[in-house]
């Protein structure tokens, strides 16, 4: 006899990202069944879940907050098939390609075989694709390959703001550049490069921070620039 306590399978079959709701389909008494869920909430304070088509779960059932139908919660990842054969495809060439989409604020690319929807990473210093862009075909590749729960998708080609390309110029010339004081906290100082453009954190000691506060100029160098990191060293 089910319980509220008995543990279901069963498998994502239809995600709307919008409305944060997922249909999952499994068999109870050997009869094939759906039961929604949401996915922008999660249970048991655990982080919530980036679900794709075809994700393999584990669940409960409960009644809905208004009585009137039966909802999944506690729902628990456990395997994707079609991403297991997406990641063995990467390992050999990361190169695949898909339909840019915006839900909300967030971009995805939906993965042209496996209409599998993958979350955007852009640079913070990358220029977001233009609005004509959604619904084309663009090549991609997979970041994060190493934890399948955690892909994302990075574009081929990218676009970045004026001001990445001179800090760029300076971390490989090794030249001083004069940046901004935005805030001293008991962590680092935190600076304003190329009009506001580029931020980065500034370690430095007790006594060294008492002698800045906002909006004094400092000159630093970068000793790290990556188009996700940026690392600086006062002159």
């Amino acid at each position: 006899m089910d319980t509220p306590e008995t543990l279901y399978k069963g498998k994502i079959s239809l995600i709307n990202y919008d409305k944060h709701i997922a249909t999952i389909d499994y068999l109870m008494n050997n009869k094939r069944k759906t039961v929604s869920c949401k996915t922008d909430a999660a249970d048991s304070s655990k982080k919530p879940q980036h679900y794709r088509l075809g994700d393999e779960v584990s669940f409960q059932l409960r009644l809905s907050d208004r009585g009137d139908k039966m909802i999944a919660h506690n729902v628990t990842y456990r395997h994707n098939e079609a991403i297991s054969l997406l990641l063995q495809k990467a390992v050999i060439e990361n190169k695949f390609s898909g339909y840019l989409k915006k839900i909300e604020d967030q971009y995805f690319v939906k993965e042209c075989d496996s209409y599998i929807f993958f979350p955007l990473q852009l640079s913070p210093w990358e220029i977001p694709p233009p609005i004509t862009a959604e619904n084309e075909v663009i090549t991609f590749s997979f970041v994060n390959i190493d934890k399948s729960n955690a892909l994302k998708a990075e574009l081929s080609s990218h676009h970045y703001i004026p001001e990445y390309k001179k800090a760029l110029h300076h971390f490989d010339k090794q030249t001083a550049i004069e940046a901004t004081v935005t805030k001293v906290s008991t962590h680092a100082v935190y600076l304003n490069l190329f009009n506001n453009t580029i931020q980065a954190k500034l370690p430095l000691s007790p006594q060294e921070k008492t002698t800045l506060q906002e909006n004094n100029k400092v000159s630093i160098f970068i000793t790290h620039l990556s188009p996700s990191r940026i690392v600086v060293k006062k002159v």
